[in-house]
């Protein structure tokens, strides 16, 4: 990744809380889409509404990503809070994935525990399966919104958003660790930007095949920081989320306009 990734995702695309019911029910529509219709982890029969709602929603933090020219929201994720009255609640990890090792969760407080969840991009953002730098098919009513540069960024810097959005809304409800399901190529992803989740039970088939993990938000920032100081920035807003600081100075040339609202 090029130096300039701030920048450089600026230009494409803006990170959005999903703070009203209106931009929800974007959040349910592009769930909808990407767990019902492309993926078929879920019956699109049972949401007659084309919005994927589930009870965790009341109790969740929701971001989307959308990308500029086209208006068009290419992701979203939440990250699910402990329940404040009864923090012993299960998440949907503990409910769907079995937990073999209890040693790392002896010494988590729950009220500080939250879960990433519904971590999807639409394929229209996504690389084609046996192609290199281009993306899954698009509805062929847009417009040819893609540049080739587009293409070939596209599915990496959509996911450091997201990760970008889950670690923002930590910050924000006093979050210090992270369960998560995730498909074994995230774990590839994050590994060699200085990212290890901790596997916490066997791969199980939730949703695709998944791993059930766990990670405290300051390893996350502190391996990010030590191996890439310019995705650092990117993920904590140059420095707002997080009092860790990257090893290397950023770029002064960044911007800084990630974040709206």
């Amino acid at each position: 990744m090029a130096n300039n990734i701030i920048a450089h995702f600026n230009e494409y695309f803006e990170m959005i809380p999903a703070t009203s019911a209106e931009l929800k029910n974007e959040v349910y529509k592009l769930r909808y889409q990407v767990y019902c219709i492309e993926n078929k982890f879920l019956n699109s029969e049972d949401y007659p509404d084309n919005l994927e709602v589930d009870d965790f929603d009341p109790q969740s933090v929701h971001y989307l990503i959308r990308h500029r020219k086209s208006g068009e929201y290419a992701a979203t994720v939440r990250l699910i809070l402990p329940d404040t009255d009864n923090p012993d609640i299960l998440f949907p990890l503990e409910l769907h994935c079995e937990i073999d090792d209890f040693s790392i969760m002896q010494s988590i407080n729950r009220k500080q525990l939250g879960e990433v969840s519904r971590f999807c991009v639409s394929k229209a953002f996504k690389k084609r399966k046996h192609e290199v730098n281009t993306l899954e098919t698009i509805n062929t009513t847009w417009p040819d919104y893609f540049t080739l540069n587009e293409r070939r960024t596209f599915p990496h810097i959509i996911t450091l958003a997201l990760i970008s959005c889950f670690i923002k809304a930590s910050h924000e409800n006093d979050i210090h660790y992270l369960f998560a399901s995730m498909e074994p190529s995230f774990f590839r992803f994050v590994l060699p930007l200085g990212i290890t989740l901790i596997k916490i039970g066997p791969l199980v088939d939730y949703h695709g095949n998944r791993w059930p993990a766990v990670i405290k938000i300051t390893d996350i920032l502190e391996g990010v920081a030590e191996k890439k100081p310019d995705i650092w920035n990117l993920l904590t807003n140059e420095g707002c989320f997080e009092q860790t600081r990257p090893i290397e100075k950023p770029d002064k040339t960044l911007g800084s306009n990630s974040w709206v609202g």
